[in-house]
């Protein structure tokens, strides 16, 4: 197995997150450099976690460091660029999410990847515990049966005061609010367990929040399986918890956690009939490893050391980034999208905004 070079781009807390996941790799990863433009905070950071290499510029950083990976765990508008410079110097990349702000924007990662051969992946860490694994495994299958109804909740609390940084809560910084930000992990979990989309019908509001984008959204979702689903998204929920349901016809999946889950999380429930099939079937499946950053880094290094396409890759947060533009476009213009609608030439696509569409409905409908 190999040792892997990585650098880490941006200091801030979720950056905290990845070096400590680095060091339970069991020696997968070296974590050789670190960058942000605040020097202070970069080396506080670098010297928290005996990181060697100290840059305030990607660029030399690149150059010096030679990284294998760059983790981007910068502000959401810095994404983008910052990963297309590192694929354009042959650098694989692991970006926090949202991947992009928009579709037009993802999309520039095309060529770069084709040119240089590196590879992009996105955090959506939620996708590699054991559990999840176990679900998609048996979704669908003889002793679960095909799913049929779903549900989907994010609902988180963020006060006022989390909105103080400037880049927060606006649609040029984050490309959206809780849609965007906060939902994107569970919603991509339950497009990883059921598969591809086809419809979305959405609302999303302003709710009180004293943001540029929404606070709350909700979807009815169908997918090309048949199952129907829900989806929330919502900052203003002071009990947060972050919750998958999943009916099939002989079994019940659910999990409620937070942040990151473990086995415990998950509740299977069989029908009337189908107890011991179920069971069997949910206990035949490894269930030792949580979700979390360390899982996702750690089947990042298979594939590269298998010379398989990435995890979590390009192709498939595009998928997730989809369905997020798609939920806006809906609560926008009050009308239903499907899946690859969103192209140029639409206005959701080159914005999550709408070309100003979002701002001006969230604007008619706020409250006093």
């Amino acid at each position: 197995m190999h040792t892997y070079r990585v650098a880490i781009v941006g200091t801030g807390g979720i950056a905290a997150v990845h070096a400590s996941n680095l060091a339970r790799t069991d020696h997968r990863a070296e974590l050789v450099a670190a960058c942000d433009v605040d020097e202070a905070r970069l080396h506080a950071f670098a010297d928290d976690h005996g990181i060697a290499g100290r840059y305030q510029s990607l660029t030399e950083l690149l150059a010096e460091s030679k990284p294998d990976i760059v983790h981007l765990c910068t502000p959401p508008m810095m994404h983008i660029d910052q990963a297309i410079e590192c694929l354009e110097a042959g650098v694989h990349v692991l970006s926090e999410k949202p991947p992009a702000l928009s579709l037009a924007d993802f999309d520039r990662l095309n060529d770069a990847q084709t040119q240089s051969g590196a590879q992009f992946s996105c955090v959506f860490q939620h996708r590699f515990g054991d559990a999840s694994a176990a679900a998609r495994a048996l979704i669908g299958g003889s002793d679960f049966g095909r799913p049929l109804v779903a549900r989907c909740d994010t609902l988180w609390y963020r006060p006022d005061e989390y909105f103080d940084l400037p880049w927060r809560g606006t649609w040029q910084a984050e490309g959206g609010g809780p849609t965007m930000g906060h939902g994107i992990h569970q919603f991509d979990l339950l497009l990883h367990l059921l598969g591809p989309w086809e419809e979305v019908n959405a609302i999303a509001s302003r709710q009180a929040r004293a943001t540029s984008t929404e606070d709350f959204s909700a979807a009815l979702v169908r997918f090309e399986n048949g199952a129907a689903a829900t989806v929330i998204n919502s900052l203003l929920s002071p009990r947060e918890t972050s919750d998958i349901r999943v009916d099939c016809e002989f079994a019940t999946i659910e999990l409620s956690h937070l942040y990151g889950y473990g086995t415990k999380d998950w509740t299977i429930t069989a029908a009337p009939g189908h107890e011991d099939a179920v069971s069997s079937a949910w206990k035949e499946q490894p269930l030792e490893r949580g979700s979390g950053h360390a899982a996702q880094f750690l089947a990042m290094y298979d594939a590269l050391d298998a010379g398989l396409p990435l995890p979590a890759d390009a192709d498939s947060a595009r998928q997730t980034l989809e369905f997020a533009a798609a939920i806006y476009a809906s609560a926008f213009t009050g009308q239903p999208v499907r899946r690859g609608d969103i192209v140029p030439g639409h206005a959701f696509y080159e914005g999550m905004d709408g070309e100003g569409c979002g701002t001006r409905v969230l604007a008619s409908t706020a409250r006093a």
